[in-house]
């Protein structure tokens, strides 16, 4: 039901990626599907996210969720916000693909199938961020994005982040087209090495390198990102994938918040 990571193992630090298995929706959207947009019955939603929350021993009602647009915004969101998005679709914040808090009994949470989770945590404040990056968020920054967001908000220090690149669609499976092409080759100066050329109109796309490579230029250490290198394409029997079922399939999540007694370090 949820898989955590070595990098975000800290005392007080609540993280997750859910998988798509332990919940009650039925096909296609089987079984943990966590997304109010697909058409997915409400209550399945609102019941696999309590089990997921029950797991990780946090209430549902602390979930901060919003809308998802493939944009590169930020958010801060604060103890006003609580439960925005948790319990009904109604209440999701205004767009955003990124946020970012340092409240605490907070949980940052959003959708995924195919697209790159971010998470991210600092421990010195401490203050986590979460993100969503497809390819438009991974081409326009949307990790560096995230860490200029809590530069300015927090005072986080760059070296201090750490990272996870969670479960996306891998470069073995993420063959695009011209259009992204030359976003990637505008935008990105190291698409030469983030693009495999299939022929002249296609090339596999590297969405976990080029988020890393955003980082390191936004000054996090090589050290403090991790990688989960598991595409869900291949791995889509474990995660949602949009391309391995043609859109019809439901989203896992990602989430990531502070509990009361964090501690800085």
């Amino acid at each position: 039901m949820i898989r955590r990571f070595e990098s975000l193992q800290a005392d007080g630090l609540v993280h997750a990626v859910t998988t798509r298995a332990g919940g009650v929706s039925p096909a296609p959207w089987d079984s943990l599907n966590l997304s109010w947009a697909r058409p997915d019955a409400a209550p399945n939603v609102l019941e696999n996210r309590r089990r997921v929350c029950q797991a990780l021993e946090i209430p549902a009602s602390r979930l901060v969720q919003a809308g998802q647009i493939h944009g590169v915004g930020v958010t801060a969101v604060g103890a006003c916000d609580v439960g925005r998005g948790a319990l009904e679709r109604a209440t999701v914040l205004p767009p955003s693909d990124g946020l970012i808090t340092d409240t605490t009994e907070l949980y940052l949470f959003a959708c995924f199938a195919d697209c790159v989770p971010l998470l991210f945590y600092d421990p010195g404040r401490p203050a986590v961020g979460i993100a969503h990056a497809g390819w438009r968020g991974t081409v326009g920054s949307m990790a560096g994005e995230m860490v200029r967001a809590m530069r300015e908000t927090y005072g986080t220090r760059p070296e201090d982040v750490r990272v996870v690149i969670g479960p996306s669609v891998g470069p073995c499976c993420y063959e695009v087209g011209s259009d992204v092409i030359a976003a990637a080759r505008s935008m990105l100066p190291d698409a030469g090495d983030l693009l495999l050329a299939v022929n002249e109109q296609h090339a596999h796309f590297d969405l976990w390198r080029a988020n890393q490579t955003t980082l390191l230029r936004a000054g996090v250490l090589p050290e403090h990102i991790e990688t989960s290198g598991l595409c869900t394409v291949h791995h889509a029997q474990d995660f949602f994938s949009h391309r391995a079922t043609a859109g019809q399939t439901g989203r896992f999540a990602a989430l990531i918040g502070l509990r009361a007694d964090v501690q800085a370090h």
